[in-house]
């Protein structure tokens, strides 16, 4: 049985966000073309308004600086592995204090997938995110690469 991680509100919120209103699109049509040769831009992501429920750990803005250059460094880091060297992802654990990592993380990530010019970027992104939320959390990644075991030994 799967564990919820996001109450109906939140779920509803992701839905209207993620697929656009009639006046949305039919302003889209109006407006300039989207330049796909656009990189993310750090300073864009610095000033994201960050929403902290006061019940979650009061988090304070200086950690969440420290979340956000976590995300970055981690989301520029999985630009630059190729996809079958990825660590692999451990499993957290659902807690009050993992999901408000998450939610805190979550509205970090829109300049950066406003901004992704194709399926392996935003492959990218979501992964480097993970990647960051297991740094913050405290979770270990295994090294870089699925190799469980290390045939390159030299025999003494």
């Amino acid at each position: 049985m799967r564990s919820k991680i996001f109450d109906d509100a939140e779920l509803e919120r992701l839905r209207r966000e993620a697929i656009p209103s009639s006046n949305e699109s039919a302003m889209a049509g109006d407006a300039a073309p989207y330049s796909t040769d656009q990189h993310p831009h750090v300073e864009a992501a610095m000033n994201l308004p960050v929403v902290v429920d006061s019940n979650d750990d009061e988090i304070v803005s200086h950690e969440l600086e420290q979340m956000r250059s976590i995300l970055e460094e981690a989301i520029l880091e999985t630009r630059s592995i190729l996809l079958e060297n990825r660590p692999r992802l451990p499993r957290i654990p659902s807690s009050k204090r993992n999901r408000a990592v998450v939610r805190d993380l979550n509205p970090m990530l829109v300049t950066y997938l406003e901004a992704s010019r194709d399926l392996c970027e935003t492959d990218s992104i979501l992964f480097g995110a993970a990647v960051a939320v297991c740094h913050i959390i405290g979770a270990k990644l295994p090294m870089a690469g699925r190799a469980t075991t290390q045939s390159n030994a030299i025999p003494a």
